[in-house]
């Protein structure tokens, strides 16, 4: 019999690979395979219109995604919400940028899924917005699936620190001892620690040094180095010889491993 796409409608023909698989059986349970069929139109060698089925196999789409990336790699609602708070953030008249972000956190920010936000926050680091870096960390913070980390901490105090925004590293320093549950991630806290140096904010490493003692981090030779050099280099000499006393309660008389360290570092 002679079908033709005019008097045959189109019908789907689901075939199974293995009609005796059983799904109580592992070894011999095969996946169900669908594939459309419709009836085509088309003309043999003699000009007659015969029907011919083309097969159409339906693909898992999810198996061609790239894993989400840290880094530049941002997702079109980031890369939109970035662009938005940066327009906003450059009216002139403070009343109207206040409502202007305030509106962008309402309908962009605080819709993001949680690695949008983080990369929304650490793309304004890079390209040196710490102020609006600042306000979105702050609704990151109050996000039900935050958890503190020092390593962020450390990041956006050095960008403060870099725009010699010293009041707002002074208050964000307050607010990472506030934090609870927070994890001594000794690596975390020497980069702060070397941050802190940089511009000159001895204080506070010191205070850093002492909070991360409290919640139970140990410091290591590299900790003890980086303070130690940097508050020479910084006059404090008299602290830094409080700190090579406590090094040797770590290391008995072992301090000239940090020297031996620094040697290191610079050849």
């Amino acid at each position: 019999m002679n079908l033709s796409a005019t008097q045959t409608p189109p019908s789907t023909i689901y075939t199974c690979l293995s009609k005796s698989a059983s799904p109580n059986n592992n070894r011999n349970r095969r996946l169900l395979e669908i594939r459309p069929l419709r009836y085509a139109s088309t003309k043999d060698k003699t000009g007659m219109g015969i029907a011919a089925l083309t097969a159409t196999t339906m693909r898992d789409r999810s198996k061609n995604r790239k894993p989400l990336q840290r880094g530049r790699n941002l997702s079109i609602e980031a890369i939109q919400t970035v662009q938005a708070l940066k327009r906003a953030n450059n009216n002139n008249n403070d009343v109207d940028k206040e409502s202007s972000l305030e509106h962008v956190f309402d309908s962009k920010v605080r819709r993001l899924l949680k690695l949008d936000m983080i990369a929304v926050l650490r793309e304004l680091l890079r390209q040196n917005e710490c102020l609006l870096a600042l306000k979105v960390f702050e609704d990151i913070r109050k996000e039900y699936w935050y958890k503190p980390q020092v390593s962020v901490y450390a990041e956006i105090i050095t960008a403060l620190g870099s725009n010699r925004l010293l009041k707002k590293v002074d208050c964000l320093f307050i607010e990472l001892k506030r934090e609870s549950s927070l994890e001594p991630d000794i690596q975390c806290f020497n980069a702060l620690f070397e941050s802190l140096l940089t511009f000159n904010s001895t204080k506070l490493a010191m205070e850093a040094f002492y909070f991360m003692k409290s919640i139970g981090g140990e410091p290591d030779k590299s900790t003890f180095t980086i303070l130690i050099k940097g508050l020479e280099s910084n006059g404090e000499t008299s602290v830094s010889a409080i700190l090579r006393r406590e090094a040797q309660k770590y290391y008995g008389e072992s301090l000239s491993l940090l020297d031996e360290e620094e040697e290191m570092a610079m050849s």
